[in-house]
């Protein structure tokens, strides 16, 4: 709890001075509201019990004073509490989200988009109000509370005894209720990150579920949710009604209690004065009693909310305590001599724990400047295979070496800037073409960027948009089609002019006619880079200079088109059922 707190705590940072204004004015609120009832209490015994006039407006002006004073501290109070609370809530998405941006895959891996946004908005929403009832509530009720209690034994000890009585019997009822709430705010905010799942999904896939009329499906599986967490939230809600019932009866209570003692010692008081309690005591009693109980009522409402923000402080926390799996080392080496590549012994899994590899024994030599294909079937572990090169992901044993150097010896900036990925899963952001591309350089200029444009075969489609290079791009790219998506990506790579360049099914969305361009204009134009392909259609790489055949995580066979085709039943079977459906034809 400690070190959450601490790491929490972090977050404040230039927001520490309104932190600490906060409930300083709240004390000053405090002091000016526990004077009020003693100066009413001598207004009554002293002004008009002895028809004091003066004494009267003394004591009135000395009241608006006081007043005017609390309202002032109070105001301020509110306004430093919520530039802290703001600002602290602000710190934490900036924590979270650039913690975030330094994850390697296989610690995004560990959580889900949907969660991720959920613990950035709803949980630190969470833990914002919390905090802001911290220094501002949290500081006010206990304060109040023993200065009222304080009062109130000064004014006469045996009445006071009244809240011994009905304190503990409030805080037993609070305490259980907070015990059965406090399980229920985990549960719901997990089933929030279901939600945002939901609602992610469909919206991502709106056109797979209108092409499937599939609409009613998705709102029941969204009402399903819905259902879940309103059931929580009421069940949740349901119990805390407790609290003012709870709080009621202790008032009313205390009240009565207060009024039937309190009637007895005035009585008293008129036969001997000093076992007695006069009239404006017993009316600044019963207003210090209201403040006691009423502080308990908010230390009941903090204590529910702390509860509640404990479970988004420990999910903020796991975000904020995630440190990547990937690190530079002590001293980097900055400098790729060349895109040649070797996987030595290589065996990976995505798990420490995980009872398969993914990948087995990999050898693999690569020369700068050659083109190698890599086919297999669904689950072959291509992509996990390339995914090792830019140093996505570690190996588990056994080295990946680009320039004869370990990638791990290289600083991870400088060896993804000369290794460019256009992954399987082509992503586009909102902004023009030109601004996509620039993505990777983004000191490129407008010739530099038409010219990889070219060379990707994307130049023609640009041309034919209205604002040609300045077309504006729907977030994902839902305005273009797959296979301008996909040439889009490859321009946007070769922009970054990388030793090593990897196509990882890149393009299966365009014609086999294009595909031949595309791969005509690399061996002309960058003979240099070493070139990557992974394709499930043989015409994408039967023209490389090596071709790996994948099979379950292991190199099944490596050669060119004709050695395989001789030589490897899996490269050969791929090839006739192509040839046979035409799809090699070009």
């Amino acid at each position: 709890m400690g070190k959450m707190l601490k790491r929490l705590g972090a977050g404040i940072r230039e927001y520490k001075v309104p932190s600490i204004l906060a409930p300083v004015y709240v004390t000053l609120e405090v002091v000016m509201e526990v004077i009020i009832p003693l100066l009413m209490a001598k207004m009554i015994d002293e002004g008009i019990n002895k028809g004091d006039m003066k004494y009267i407006i003394i004591i009135g002006i000395i009241l608006l004073v006081s007043s005017l004073a609390s309202l002032f501290f109070g105001v301020m109070a509110g306004n430093k509490a919520a530039e802290a609370s703001a600002g602290f809530a602000k710190n934490l998405r900036k924590d979270m989200y650039y913690n975030v941006q330094n994850y390697s895959f296989s610690n995004i891996d560990k959580f889900s988009t949907a969660s991720i946004v959920t613990r950035l908005t709803t949980d630190v929403t969470n833990v914002q109000n919390a905090y802001q009832m911290i220094i501002r509530m949290a500081v006010r009720a206990p304060i109040m509370m023993i200065v009222c209690f304080c009062v109130s034994i000064s004014i006469n000890a045996k009445l006071a005894l009244i809240f011994a009585g009905v304190i503990p019997l409030l805080a037993i009822g609070l305490a259980f209720i907070s015990f059965k709430v406090h399980p229920v705010f985990k549960r719901v905010f997990k089933t929030y990150d279901k939600l945002n799942n939901v609602v992610q999904e469909n919206l991502r896939g709106i056109r797979v579920v209108k092409s499937f009329v599939r609409e009613d499906y998705e709102i029941n599986k969204f009402e399903n949710i819905s259902q879940s967490i309103y059931k929580d939230f009421s069940w949740a809600e349901k119990t805390l009604a407790f609290n003012m019932p709870l709080m009621q009866f202790s008032m009313y209570a205390c009240m009565l209690l207060i009024s039937w003692f309190g009637a007895k010692l005035i009585v008293a008081g008129g036969n001997d004065a000093a076992l007695g309690l006069s009239t404006g005591e017993l009316v600044s009693f019963i207003q210090y009693s209201m403040m006691i109980l009423m502080s308990l009522m908010i230390v009941s409402m903090i204590f529910v909310m702390v509860i509640m923000s404990r479970a988004s402080a420990e999910r903020i926390v796991e975000i904020l305590e995630e440190k990547s799996d990937i690190k530079n080392p002590e001293n980097p080496v900055y400098d790729v001599k060349d895109g040649s590549i070797t996987f030595e012994n290589v065996n990976f899994a995505y798990r420490s724990d995980a009872d398969k590899l993914c990948l087995n024994n990999i050898n693999i030599d690569i020369a700068s400047g050659e083109t190698v294909g890599i086919i297999g079937g669904t689950g072959s572990s291509k992509t996990t295979l390339v995914s090792l090169i830019p140093r996505l992901y570690d190996v588990t044993e056994g080295s990946v070496k680009i320039g004869g150097k370990d990638v791990r010896e290289y600083d991870i900036e400088a060896l993804r800037e000369q290794v460019s990925v256009v992954l399987q899963k082509n992503e586009l952001f909102s902004g023009t073409i030109f601004e996509n591309l620039r993505w990777g350089n983004e000191n490129a200029t407008d010739e530099e960027c038409i010219a990889m444009a070219k060379l990707a075969q994307a130049d023609d489609f640009i041309q034919k948009f209205p604002d040609k290079y300045n077309t504006y791009i729907e977030q994902g790219g839902t305005n273009v089609s797959g296979g301008q998506k996909q040439r889009i990506c490859i321009a946007r790579a070769l922009l970054k002019k990388p030793k090593i360049l990897i196509l990882d099914d890149s393009t299966s969305a365009v014609d086999t006619k294009t595909d031949s361009l595309i791969r005509k204009a690399f061996r002309e134009e960058i003979p240099d880079t070493t070139k990557i392909i992974i394709a499930q259609r043989i015409s994408s790489v039967q023209d490389a200079d090596k071709i790996i055949v994948m099979d379950d995580g292991k190199i099944s066979a490596v050669g060119n088109h004709q050695e395989l085709l001789a030589g490897s039943s899996i490269y050969r079977e791929v090839y006739e059922s192509q040839m046979k459906g035409g799809s090699d034809n070009e």
